[in-house]
Parts: structure tokens; sequence; C-alpha cells
């Protein structure tokens, strides 16, 4: 059996014993042991019954963890380990800290936010933090970091997630965040290859693509992937992105229409990741639920396709059974070969080796204890680095000469409007942070009102006598966030006629704060002192007042351009 992986390099690295263990599991596993070895599966909370059906019944590889109190997160790591008869990865979504995985863990800052600070250091500090809190519950494996590359303002889902749009900064912080999160037990997976960013299409509800030349992503991209890589990248993760160029180039042969997602692209996983860039671990695919991943064929295809691609985990399921039928189809009628399926189980034996998963097993310290996790939870030097992140980003990227800085004694009236997103389902707004930032305000001695619409269409509006001569000040704090399934981050102004439209900017001293989307410009492009703060987390929040106060400067970088490519942004 020829196996085209290399455990006795990078980024597995094992020895003799480690390599032995690989070999006589896989010896002794079933097909329908290496088929559940294949999937990594989604949990949402400790149920027992779930939980082992997982590791009994369908005896997966893997599940990733959302977001849970630390004591369900515990729990459920410790029955998803004590079930299974090969050691399980856990992964979570560790992007701005253990709060990735648990409720009570640090939120160091967005992935912008951290790139804002021009700080390389702060990038490993955050690998830091999720590996130590993430491996404190029991987390192994981190779906970070994210080395998209933020060139296409309007994207809906790259934005604060990324290091900004310098390839430069981004492989920097990239390789910062591996080494971090990856000292500390946890493996990376760097994502989503081949590169989100450029469109401004959401690959959970279509393909998205990366349009650039074959020169262009090797410029880009592609130096960030393969600096990833040699810095130890144990996993990647590929998305539902097509990158035409490279498909085309490596296999002239391909209609438009065959040109597929890298998820689904044998030319873009094996020929472009794995041979040209040679990456020697394990491929993921980005979740199989999205939509991107399911436009170009049936699922009966794409569920097999994506293994005998070049991926070596299969990332959820949309139904438990039937997506594992399907598989096993695909294994019986030969679009996964023999040899492809052992590839992939020596590629997940091989990283849980690496992690020494199987020596935890054995020794009984696989499972994580309560008690030892809140230990490390939310320790005093992860939430000081939170600190000196908020302190170290805050940018401001307009400032009217003479408004700055406030104070009670100068703007005693502040009418203040507040812009929020609506809680959504994924990668969504912490909902309340403008009433707690309008808190802040009335604590520092400020009288503010917040703005409310009066309803009514021309000669009945607010008038101008309302506003004027009554407030010295006004402040706008926008919390909207890119999420999953909404396509456009844009204000949507209130009726009637765009009534909280900053208007008055030209009368009275204005401050438009946003607390996520640093992009906001688009829309309030006049406004004279604008302030980009990346996150909503508490940290932030005291950041911008104390450097609105005057007691702190502003000391970040904007990691994008913020003016969106627009002269009268500038203004």
């Amino acid at each position: 059996m020829i196996i085209l992986v290399n455990l006795r390099e990078k980024p597995y690295d094992l020895n003799d014993e480690d390599i032995a263990w690989v070999t006589e599991t896989i010896a002794g596993m079933s097909l329908e042991e290496k088929i559940g070895q294949l999937f990594c599966l989604i949990g949402y909370s400790s149920d027992e019954q779930y939980l082992q059906d997982i590791a009994l019944h369908y005896k997966a590889g893997g599940l990733m963890c959302r977001p849970m109190a630390a004591k369900e997160t515990v729990r459920a790591v410790q029955t998803l380990q004590r079930h299974a008869k090969i050691p399980m990865l856990i992964a979570a979504n560790l992007e701005k800290g253990g709060s990735g995985i648990v409720e009570e863990g640090t939120t160091i800052g967005s992935v912008m936010q951290v790139a804002a600070t021009g700080d390389d250091e702060m990038a490993y500090k955050l690998g830091v933090v999720c590996g130590r809190e993430g491996s404190a519950v029991g987390c192994n494996w981190s779906f970070a970091p994210i080395i998209d590359i933020d060139y296409n303002f309007r994207n809906p889902i790259t934005n604060t997630r990324t290091f900004g749009s310098d390839p430069d900064r981004v492989r920097r912080m990239g390789i910062q965040y591996v080494k971090g999160v990856q000292e500390n037990g946890v493996a990376a997976s760097i994502k989503h290859f081949p590169g989100d960013g450029v469109d401004e299409r959401d690959q959970h509800l279509v393909e998205s693509i990366n349009s650039l030349s074959c020169e262009e992503w090797d410029a880009t991209y592609g130096t960030v992937y393969k600096a990833c890589i040699d810095a130890g990248a144990m996993t990647v993760m590929v998305g539902h992105i097509l990158q035409p160029a490279y498909s085309r180039k490596l296999n002239p042969t391909l209609a438009d229409k065959d040109i597929l997602p890298a998820s689904l692209s044998y030319e873009l996983v094996t020929k472009l990741l794995k041979e040209q860039l040679g990456f020697n671990g394990l491929v993921v695919t980005d979740a199989s639920t999205m939509a991107g991943m399911m436009i170009s064929m049936p699922r009966s295809q794409a569920v097999p396709q994506a293994i005998a691609a070049g991926c070596d985990m299969f990332l959820f399921s949309r139904s438990l059974e039937e997506d594992f039928g399907y598989m096993k189809k695909g294994i019986e009628d030969g679009v996964i070969t023999e040899q492809r399926l052992n590839e992939a189980v020596t590629r997940i034996l091989g990283l849980k080796a690496a992690l020494q998963l199987h020596k935890k097993q054995a020794a009984g310290s696989l499972s994580p204890s309560l008690e030892a996790a809140m230990k490390v939870l939310g320790a005093e030097e992860h939430r000081q680095w939170a600190v000196e992140c908020a302190d170290k980003a805050v940018t401001i990227v307009k400032e009217e000469d003479g408004v700055l800085p406030i104070h009670p004694d100068k703007y005693k009236r502040v009418l203040f409007y507040d812009i929020e997103s609506q809680q959504g389902y994924a990668y969504s707004a912490r909902t309340g942070a403008c009433e707690q930032f309008k808190e802040l305000l009335i604590r520092e001695g400020f009288e503010v009102d917040t703005f409310e619409a009066i309803p009514g269409t021309e000669g009945m509006l607010t008038s101008q006598s309302a506003v004027l001569g009554k407030y010295d000040l006004i402040v706008y704090v926008a919390n909207m966030v890119t999420k999953s399934n909404q396509t456009v981050v844009r204000i949507e102004w209130k009726q009637p006629m765009g009534a909280n439209v900053p208007t008055f900017m030209t009368s009275i001293p204005t401050i438009f704060i946003s607390v996520e989307n640093p992009y906001h410009l688009l829309d309030a492009p006049r406004v004279r002192t604008y302030i980009n703060a990346y996150n909503s987390n508490d940290h932030v929040l005291q950041a911008v007042v104390d450097k609105l106060m005057g007691r702190s400067e502003f000391k970040g970088t904007s990691p994008v351009d913020a003016f969106c490519g627009m002269w009268d942004t500038r203004l």
C-alpha cells in the first residue's frame, strides 16, 4: 500500500513508536471505522445520547464544539473521549480567544483588531491564549488562523475576521498565531484555502471566487500559505471557493462548467496544495452544510468527491445517516480508492499521534478537569493582554481639529445615535454594545439623550431647532458585524427619509465610532471624526472612551483602506 504522506516529516515529526501506533491502528480498523474517521461532526451541548452515538455508532474522527459554558464543554469532551475507541480531535473556532469554545474564555479581540495594533507579538499572544484556554477544556484543534486577505471591502465574511489587506502582514501574523497555538498543544488550521476576500459573495450561500491570476495568487495568497506551511501549520481548511486560473493551469482540459470549488477540486487540493505547496498535513473541508458545496453537483456525489479530491476530513453533515451512506457508497463505487482512503486515515491518525492523543488516552489524561480548566480560563495574564490589544488597536481614521478630547465641561449635552445589528446565527454582533457605550458616557458625567425618529413625511420631520442649540456633541456608535447569510453589511438608515443620517455635522461636532465593521465611511463619508475599534468587547469600549477623553493616545493603524477607495470619504 502506497501512502502519499511522510509521518516523519513536518508537521507530524513522528518517531518510530508513534508511527507504529498509526500503522497498527489502521491495520486493525474495519471499513466502517475508517469511514467514521473521515468525519468531524458538530456539538452544541453535552447531550449524553447524541455524543455517545457520535463516538460509538458513527465512530467519528472528531467533533467541533460551538461555544458553551465551560461545564458543558468539559462534560461533552469527557463523554466523547470516554466512549471513543480512537481518541477524537476536538475542534473550535478559536479565532478571537478562548471564548471561541467556552463562554468563560478570554476574548483577546477580533483578528483585524490584533492587526491594527501593528504588533506581530500580539498575534502570537492571541495564539497562546487560544492554545492554553482551548486545551484546558479538551480542545486540540483550532480552526484558525484565518489567513484570508481582505481585498474587497464589500466581502460579507472576511472583514474583521482577517489580518487586513496587506499580504505581508497576514503572512507575519498568521505565522505567529500558528506558533502560539501549536506550542500549547493545539493544532492550527490555516483557512480558507485558496483564499477568501477577493469577491463579495458568501460561500455559505454560493460558491465564491478567487479571481486572481496564477502569478497574482502566487505573490499573495500563495506566499502566505507557503509561509504558514513552512512554519509547521498542522492542518488546512479548504473553502468552497473557486480559483479558476489555477484550476485551468493544472488541468487545461477543464470546461468552465467543470471548474469546482476547492473543497471538491483535485486540481486545487491535491495538485496545488499538497504537491506544489508541499503540504504534508491534514486537509479538512469547510462546513459541508454550506450551499457553496452543494451547487456544483448532487450531495450524493459531493460527499465522496471531497475525499477523492484530496480532503482528508469532511466537516459536519446535513443528515448523519445519509452522509455516512454517501461516503460508503463512494468507496464501494471506487470514487474514493483504497489508497486515497488509507492516505486520508493515515493523515488523521498522524495528527492525533503528533498531538500525543494516543499516549494521553493510555495514561488516562485525555479528558479535561473542570476545576483545572477554570484556573486557566480568563486568567489575569490573558485579561491584561486583552486590555493591551484594545489599547493598541483603536484607530482614529479621521479627526476634525478641536473636537477631541471630549469632556462634560466642554460638551455637556450629547445626542446619541445607536446603530446596531440584530443577533445572527454565527459570526454575529454582540448586541447591547451601543447601550453599554452610552452608559460609559453617562458615568463620565455627560447628559446623553438617545435619538428617536419621529414618524412622518415632508413637513412633519424633526425640526432643526429640536437639535441645534440643544446639544453640544453628537456621538454615533455603529455595532454592525459581518455574519453568515447576510450578504451586505451596510447601514440601513431609519425612516422617515434617513432620519438618523449625519446631517448636523457642519453645525455640531460629530464623532462616529464603529466597534465592528471598519468600512462605515462608505455610508457616512463626510463625517469629520471617525474611529474604528474592530470589536465590541468590554475592554475595547472602555479603551475608546479613554481615548475620547484624552486619557490615552490613539495608537492603532488601519489594516485596510477604511476610505473604501472613495474620494469623498476623505473629506
